[in-house]
């Protein structure tokens, strides 16, 4: 998986993601919680629009991703901020900071990236270690109902000088959404092809929980999408709040 064409695009291609209403998500789950935290870990950050939005509002926040090349358009996005966020080179099943933090955040269905089970479960420990007890972790996973809906979908995103599109296709025996990215970018009047893979696994419920468990991580509630209640089986993503033990 890379990110190397997309990443510039990145922003212009999911403008409908709205990163306030995610941040005000996470604020009213922590004050329900009452675990308002201030250090925060945005983990696979991304471009970096939730880790600016948080900090922001407050929050000193560390943000990791794998991209180098969407790492750098988050440093771009946080100049200028104070206290100017953390940004690190980092796979997630090998996170590593020099301090613990009061919260992490895992947003978009990137836990969904994770692929392998071993990797996975290394994940949840390295998160597990750096988070403060009693901290909570939330991240959210797309389920089944949304990668069968997925299934031969074709999508087109266009952007002043870029066009993208994708089609997905869904293995129930693997579990695999496979998705399969062509990226024209226009240079000198010319059109310029760019083609970029991207694999998702559907992990079940009982999966996620068994591992974080393993972690020292509880769940303590499971959302629908940017919900404060339960998820039915036609819901397309849903949320873990999961607390450090």
């Amino acid at each position: 998986m890379t990110y190397s064409t997309l990443a510039s695009h990145y922003d212009d291609f999911t403008e409908d993601v709205n990163y306030r209403k995610w941040a005000n998500y996470y604020e009213r789950i922590w004050t329900h919680a009452k675990k308002v935290p201030k250090t925060v870990l945005d983990l696979a950050c991304g471009t970096g629009s939730l880790t600016v939005e948080l900090a922001k509002r407050g929050y000193d926040m560390t943000a990791v991703d794998l991209s180098e090349e969407m790492l750098m358009v988050a440093r771009e996005k946080c100049q200028g901020l104070d206290p100017a966020p953390l940004l690190l080179h980092q796979p997630m099943e090998k996170l590593d900071l020099n301090d613990t933090v009061d919260a992490v955040v895992c947003a978009l269905d990137s836990i969904n990236y994770i692929i392998s089970a071993p990797k996975l479960a290394r994940t949840f420990r390295r998160v597990s270690l750096f988070l403060n007890k009693g901290g909570l972790f939330i991240f959210d996973v797309d389920t089944e109902a949304k990668f069968f809906w997925l299934d031969g979908q074709a999508f087109v995103r266009e952007s002043e000088d870029a066009m993208c599109i994708w089609q997905a296709s869904y293995s129930g025996a693997t579990r695999n959404l496979h998705i399969d990215m062509d990226i024209f970018e226009e240079r000198g009047g010319l059109w310029e092809r760019f083609c970029e893979s991207h694999t998702q696994h559907l992990w079940t419920t009982d999966e996620l929980r068994d591992m974080l468990s393993a972690a020292g991580l509880s769940v303590r509630n499971i959302y629908r999408e940017l919900k404060t209640s339960p998820p039915d089986a036609d819901t397309h993503r849903i949320f873990f709040v999961c607390e450090k033990r």
